[in-house]
């Protein structure tokens, strides 16, 4: 019986993981829940253990697809802008107290093409030549939208004292999974 709550608690874990990250790609909670429980529907319908691997990866297929135009049109305004210098301060790292949920607010404040760069090359660790195919989008531009992403979750994340924790941005996906 253990082994059934268990396992019924990681489906529900792997659910709401599912959401958030197609949360954070669309900014829509109906359509991110239909799209965590169309991947965890077709996961379960074939080759379960296999399947449960690529769903993480039919979220973010899906959900790219649903914010396509918004996407686009994010893109194009990534393009017009200055980079600027640098993407976090040297040394900056996530507070260990930082909450999921104040993590998600500084993301959905940027805009949707550099917030997806960030979400797909930092907590999802998408490579570069992978990123740009789903973003349908140059090296540069993808580079481009990560330091503008970058920077300004720092801003928004910001609060006048130093960073605790000194996990950086390798440890914001693991650390963010556990709460």
């Amino acid at each position: 019986m253990q082994s059934a709550d268990r396992q019924s608690t990681n489906t529900l874990k792997e659910a709401a993981d599912l959401h958030w990250l197609a949360f954070l790609l669309t900014e829509q909670r109906d359509l991110s829940i239909d799209i965590a429980v169309e991947a965890l529907a077709e996961a379960d319908g074939r080759f379960a253990g296999w399947m449960r691997a690529w769903s993480r990866r039919i979220v973010i297929a899906k959900a790219l697809t649903a914010s396509r135009g918004k996407l686009g049109e994010s893109a194009r305004r990534t393009e017009s802008v200055a980079a600027g210098r640098g993407a976090a301060p040297r040394g900056w790292s996530l507070d260990a107290r930082t909450s999921k949920a104040r993590v998600e607010e500084a993301l959905l404040a940027i805009d949707l093409f550099p917030r997806a760069a960030v979400v797909l090359t930092i907590l999802e660790g998408v490579p570069e030549i992978d990123a740009t195919v789903l973003l349908d989008c140059s090296v540069e531009l993808l580079r481009k939208g990560q330091a503008i992403g970058l920077r300004e979750l720092v801003g928004n994340l910001a609060d006048g004292t130093p960073a605790v924790g000194a996990r950086g941005f390798a440890g914001l996906a693991p650390a963010l999974a556990a709460r």
